[in-house]
């Protein structure tokens, strides 16, 4: 599929700084979700017999792992309802941890279903699922323009102060900085598009 080229420009430019615009959601959690892909392929792969399934989700070196997992839990599945609950979950977590230390992220527990991920996450799904980017691209390149747009004024309107007035300059100083942090951080994300989980952790950083 070809992107448009107003659209790819969008995306271009936007990548990556999703977790910047949208520190306040937990970008971090869309993996370890109950409702999550990883955990989604690990109830495809347990219902279909088939761990091929989740194989896609971890390291090639921890697949022998995870094959040695599934059929435990296949075994255990099979006692009664309570044990195949608690053999289900066991393999939930251990597929969430391999996939995430695969990725260098931290393992932080299975989050519950249906939390607040933000708009950002449900609208990269949801591109994929229909293959439209543009709903992406707009979303993506609204973000940047108010988070850089509402600097950008602040900067300007402290701009024009007396030269004798250090006070003023200080704020204008303050304001140029943040707004041409954001800047330069905005194009080096797009610049070096994220591998794996890594951007958790610049956002985590960024929220706190």
């Amino acid at each position: 599929m070809k992107l448009k080229p107003l659209a790819a420009k969008a995306v271009a430019l936007t990548a990556m700084s999703t977790a910047l615009l949208f520190g306040a959601a937990p970008a971090s959690a869309h993996c370890d979700g109950l409702d999550g892909p990883v955990i989604k392929a690990a109830r495809q792969a347990l219902e279909s017999g088939n761990v091929n399934r989740v194989l896609i989700w971890v390291q090639q070196a921890d697949e022998a792992q995870i094959k040695d997992a599934f059929r435990k839990t296949l075994d255990v599945r099979k006692l009664n309802p309570s044990a195949r609950d608690l053999a289900d979950n066991y393999f939930f977590e251990t597929l969430v941890r391999t996939h995430r230390a695969g990725e260098g992220a931290p393992y932080t527990g299975l989050k519950p279903a249906g939390r607040d991920l933000g708009p950002a996450v449900p609208a990269g799904d949801k591109a994929l699922e229909t293959g439209s980017v543009e709903p992406l691209a707009k979303l993506l390149t609204q973000a940047v323009h108010k988070n850089v747009g509402g600097q950008f004024k602040h900067a300007v309107a402290k701009k024009n102060f007396k030269a004798d007035d250090v006070a003023a300059g200080q704020e204008y100083v303050k304001a140029y900085v943040e707004y041409i942090h954001s800047v330069e951080r905005i194009y080096e994300a797009a610049a070096s598009p994220a591998h794996g989980h890594l951007a958790e952790t610049a956002a985590a950083e960024h929220r706190h």
